[in-house]
């Protein structure tokens, strides 16, 4: 199964783009993973208006066989062991490939949420989307050493 971590919008933190790489190494000895990035809309006084174009444009990347699962802060609470369980489901369900999707500052279009196979939150908190981005990294880290029993999650 292959990974693919889609965000509206790049982020411009060093130290982020560092610990996604750190990261992105090591998930890369699991399975395969790509990062892609869309475009963020320009503000211009409608949200609604944003969150479509915005959702346009990720729709468009994501292929009808690839299983979507969204990170939104009204998504489903999982501790790690939920969100690895998640994983492994698209691995035995045979799903090609995982796409993590990470949204712009004004949130998903419901388009986006309806297509998602799972919406699932990283935190409680309202994460900016370095910090969001560098959390996932880690988690899908630890949710692949956690089903292959290597002992980084304690």
């Amino acid at each position: 199964m292959k990974l693919c971590i889609l965000t509206v919008g790049r982020g411009g933190g060093d130290w982020a783009e560092e610990a996604a790489r750190d990261y992105g190494r090591r998930i890369a000895r699991h399975t395969k993973l790509d990062e892609a990035h869309v475009k963020a809309e320009r503000y211009r006084g409608d949200p609604e208006k944003v969150r479509r174009a915005e959702a346009e444009r990720l729709l468009g990347r994501v292929s009808p066989r690839d299983r979507l699962l969204v990170l939104d802060e009204r998504g489903a609470d999982l501790d790690t062991r939920g969100f690895a369980d998640l994983v492994q489901q698209a691995r035995l369900d045979g799903v090609s490939r995982l796409v993590f999707v990470i949204g712009g500052p004004y949130g998903f279009d419901p388009s986006v949420r309806s297509r998602a196979w799972k919406v699932v939150r990283l935190s409680s908190l309202v994460l900016n989307h370095e910090v969001a981005r560098v959390v996932l990294y880690e988690q899908v880290y630890r949710a692949f050493t956690l089903l292959a029993g290597i002992p980084y999650h304690h």
